[in-house]
């Protein structure tokens, strides 16, 4: 199993630290790029005192297993061979370029965004440190410490509570709007100085729950939070943005929408994943598939499994 250092902009996150390594017996076939922590302030040689191996990149691209927590944003998966296994955070439903060549190259996909452990989602310390994040990054570059500041949280579920706890922590006055609660938050949104997203969207959904028509009419200098970050999704002026420049404006309203925001928090995001990967690499080494990966592999040796990647990018046989 390799471990590349993280290819995408602002990306800090590790997918395992050396003191879980004590959690895998097969630590021998783990391999990781040098340098592969030293963002962490952590040395190579902490992770070969635990037995596990520093290589050079191409080394360990060149594995069974690949795993990267943002390997969907990847830039190095053209040069994977073929038939190779990775295993990460992959986000293909909206995204047809990635799918295509993960099916042309015969990948096996693993999603941590749909691993679940009798319905708990795996990751969710990540999901609850999105919305913590979000907020707080947010404010800053929208140059406000948001006490007292009239805020609408969309959802209720990991990224909402993270959200929420910021928001409370900063003085903020907030109202929280559930799934059943869209019409309602739709009749009063312009009413609010924030409008934050945190519900994952349904792809099978055609319509928004903020039109463009609901941007012109907000109060200039409005901020929307787009953690969830859908392009044409629930908000259909929201596109993914970066830590490096997260803020765009449309129609004199403020647009936050970065992708990875738990990078911001990468020590304690970092300690999350590894729990969770250093339980699972030794039954994914070995081949021990249970339920878990399972239900979280989306693609098959090139072939597609996950029915919402079928349908949103119609890939149906008879069309």
């Amino acid at each position: 199993m390799g471990f590349p250092k993280a290819s995408k902009n602002g990306e800090k996150r590790l997918a395992v630290l050396p003191k879980d390594l004590l959690s895998i017996n097969n630590v021998s076939a783990l391999f990781f790029e040098k340098g592969y922590a030293s963002e962490h302030g952590i040395e190579d040689s902490e992770y070969e005192k635990y037995g596990a191996n520093i290589a050079e990149r191409e080394q360990v691209l060149s594995k069974d297993i690949i795993c990267d927590p943002k390997i969907g944003d990847a830039t190095y998966l053209d040069e994977l061979k073929d038939g190779t296994i990775i295993w990460g955070w992959i986000h293909a439903v909206q995204n047809p370029k990635l799918a295509k060549l993960l099916v042309e190259k015969y990948i096996t996909v693993y999603a941590w965004e749909d691993m679940y452990e009798e319905g708990r989602h795996l990751f969710y310390k990540n999901n609850i440190l999105a919305g913590k994040a979000s907020i707080k990054h947010a404010l800053l570059h929208y140059g406000s410490t948001g006490n007292k500041l009239k805020v609408a949280v969309l959802g209720k579920g990991n990224v909402a509570f993270g959200a929420c706890e910021s928001l409370y922590q900063l003085g903020a006055e907030v109202t929280v709007y559930g799934r059943k609660n869209e019409q309602l938050f739709r009749r009063e949104l312009l009413k609010y100085d924030v409008l934050v997203n945190a519900i994952l969207w349904d792809t099978k959904r055609l319509d928004h729950i903020i039109y463009e028509k609901d941007v012109k009419a907000m109060k200039p200098h409005t901020l929307i939070i787009d953690i969830s970050c859908d392009e044409n999704g629930a908000i259909e002026t929201s596109y993914a943005t970066s830590i490096s420049d997260p803020i765009y404006v449309v129609h004199d309203v403020f647009h936050y929408a970065v992708d990875n925001t738990p990078s911001l928090l990468y020590r304690d995001a970092t300690s999350a994943i590894s729990e969770v990967t250093s339980r699972f690499a030794d039954d994914l080494i070995e081949a021990q598939h249970n339920q878990i990966f399972s239900d979280s592999c989306i693609i098959s040796d090139g072939q597609i499994l996950d029915q919402r990647i079928i349908d949103y990018q119609k890939l149906h046989p008879d069309q």
